[in-house]
């Protein structure tokens, strides 16, 4: 049965790189919050750029609206002082622009969650547990699993289930701020999915149950208002000021609630986006999170007739192309910052949604990843210090490790999936997964680049990162060096990256260098970790004056050789997390010896044979 009317209406670079600052979104009480479209300028080769971000103001009327609704006056009073209130009910039915996965879906209505791997019965799930893990309690709370259901049948099928959900939830969690369910941005993800999604929660016959639940959702936008403020970081900030704003557009007298959620998500926006369009968190997850989170705020607006802010299409222009700089040969995200490797039809989903121009990131000044692309590889590089204060949380000591992939083979990983610890991926490894030693990088003395601390942080490490790029005969070259030993050991940690023209070899050289004095006296230890991708088969060793080595037999029935003049040179065991969140068993070879004090270099290279 469908939702009555009464509930739903109709070049060569080189330097240091410095912290990276947030674009400046600044408002005041008087400011709209919003920016003309002239301050979105296009650059030769088509990519947006910021200039002048002083915002408009606002008229007179709606700004002294905003002013008043944010400092706690009742809607109702600002837009009808002199009549009832508004029958409550959702002015508008949304189209949603980014669908969900209908094998999940379809796992729902057979009775279970499927999130980042782990399977929990609906049934069977303890809605009020404070042990769920923080990605299933994201989805579980956060209603994200709505558009899974939503893509999983026709809403005669589907919305039974995501009642019946929704019921379970509300038996524990329906007394307003109380509970784990109350985080800012679980409630965020919640009010904004159910706004959403309101055909698949509002479709049955119970008409008392659909105005409880449309009280709850009128309650929970309220004292979202009045908690925003309290949000930690961009995954708190974010969806409970886009939430803020879908309220304001589709439940009666919005208008006061619109302008305030409006220019607050603005002003969050610039606290958590750097100049280039990448979060300052590093992270992919987030930048996939914030890319779908405008997307649905912006089909908000199309449902209600309304033009979105020009902000919010200059912020998904911005954004877009930095999350493509991370696409290897398959047009699959690589494993940073504790992310997946998101799939490639995601990926291109969200671009050609957010979009459709777009083109991977090449002039990075603040994202911090850089690519060298050749023909049918792409080798990614962390030339960047990890992130820090607020933004570190889960953060990964990761600077100078790289990927590369040929054709649809990810031949160099990152173990990846840190994020994702308390789904599939166990809590208790989820400091090993942010390690050094969890990436494809050089490690000294078994230590980390950046100390990696339990709760989520870090500690004194990285501070500076210098980054030269070029090209020599064809051959695309970067070579990147970071301090994060230097306070330990006296030696700085150098890589140099090589891709032929054609894309068929990858030479590389770490070196540890001393700078100024030399280094602490004795040897030092070193690893460079090369973890392989899924499939690949470590054939016979290699000897020759080029040194030791290993042939690899790739998946697709391709041979590519290992060498290194490295001490040693090890296979062991490693894990590699999927698009999926499963952990998955691979290879890793270790190339290790001593540096003595006054520093030395190790080379290595993949090539492709034949």
């Amino acid at each position: 049965m469908g939702v009555e009317p009464s509930d739903l209406g109709s070049g060569k670079r080189s330097g240091t790189v410095q912290p990276r600052r947030a674009i400046p979104l600044s408002m005041n009480d008087g400011d709209a919050g919003l920016v003309e479209p002239a301050a979105m300028l296009a650059d030769p080769a088509g990519e947006p750029e910021l200039a002048d971000l002083a915002p408009p103001r606002l008229g007179m009327v709606d700004g002294a609206m905003r002013f008043l609704y944010a400092r706690g006056v009742s809607a109702r009073n600002l837009v009808r002082p002199f009549h009832k209130p508004s029958r409550l009910r959702i002015l508008a039915t949304v189209d949603e622009p980014v669908p969900g996965e209908r094998a999940a879906g379809m796992a729902l209505r057979a009775g279970h969650f499927t999130i980042a791997g782990k399977r929990i019965g609906t049934d069977a799930a303890d809605y009020s547990s404070t042990a769920l893990g923080p990605p299933v309690a994201r989805a579980i709370h956060g209603f994200t699993w709505l558009a899974d259901l939503e893509a999983a049948g026709t809403r005669d099928k589907v919305a039974p289930v995501g009642e019946e959900i929704l019921r379970r939830w509300l038996l524990v969690n329906s007394e307003i701020g109380e509970g784990v369910a109350w985080d800012v941005g679980h409630t965020g993800l919640r009010v904004l999915n159910w706004l959403i999604h309101a055909p698949l929660i509002l479709s049955g016959n119970d008409r008392a149950f659909r105005a409880s639940v449309l009280k709850h959702l009128s309650r929970t936008a309220l004292w979202l208002d009045r908690q925003v403020g309290r949000a930690h970081g961009a995954r708190e900030a974010l969806p409970a000021w886009a939430a803020i704003t879908a309220a304001g557009l589709l439940l009666p007298d919005g208008k006061p609630r619109r302008l305030y959620g409006e220019a607050g998500l603005i002003a969050a926006l610039g606290d958590a986006v750097g100049e280039d369009g990448g979060m300052l968190s590093r992270s992919p997850v987030d930048q996939v999170e914030a890319i779908t989170l405008l997307l649905r705020l912006a089909a908000c607006y199309r449902a209600c007739r309304r033009e979105p802010p020009a902000q919010l299409q200059v912020m998904l222009s911005l954004l877009t192309p930095a999350l493509l700089s991370l696409t290897h040969a398959d047009g699959s995200l690589g494993s940073w910052q504790g992310s997946a490797p998101l799939s490639a039809d995601m990926v291109t989903m969200l671009a050609e949604v957010a979009d459709p121009r777009a083109r991977p990131l090449h002039d990075v000044q603040h994202w911090g990843y850089h690519r060298l692309q050749a023909r049918q590889s792409v080798v990614q590089i962390d030339a960047a210090p990890p992130p820090s204060g607020r933004v570190a949380t889960g953060a990964c000591a990761s600077t100078l490790a790289f990927e590369f992939s040929h054709r649809d083979q990810r031949i160099v990983v990152n173990c990846g999936g840190a994020a994702l610890a308390g789904a599939a991926v166990p809590r208790r490894i989820e400091d090993g997964l942010r390690s050094s030693a969890a990436h494809s990088t050089l490690t000294l003395a078994d230590a980390d680049s950046t100390p990696v601390e339990p709760q989520g942080k870090l500690g004194s490490g990285v501070k500076t990162v210098t980054l030269d790029r070029g090209s020599e005969g064809g051959t695309k070259v970067l070579a990147a060096s970071h301090d994060g030993y230097v306070g330990r050991h006296g030696l700085f940690h150098e890589r140099r990256l090589a891709l032929s023209a054609d894309g068929t070899v990858l030479e590389g050289i770490d070196g540890l260098m001393p700078r100024g004095r030399k280094a602490k006296r004795g040897a030092h230890p070193y690893a460079i970790r090369f973890h392989l991708g899924q499939g690949i088969e470590i054939g016979h060793q290699l000897e020759g004056e080029s040194g030791r080595g290993l042939a690899l037999a790739m998946p697709d029935g391709s041979y590519w050789q290992f060498r290194t003049d490295a001490g040693a040179l090890d296979v062991e065991d490693s894990l590699w997390v999927d698009a999926g969140g499963h952990p998955r068993q691979i290879r890793q070879l270790v190339a290790s010896g001593n540096i003595e004090r006054e520093g030395g270099e190790i080379g290595w290279s993949f090539r492709r044979m034949g």
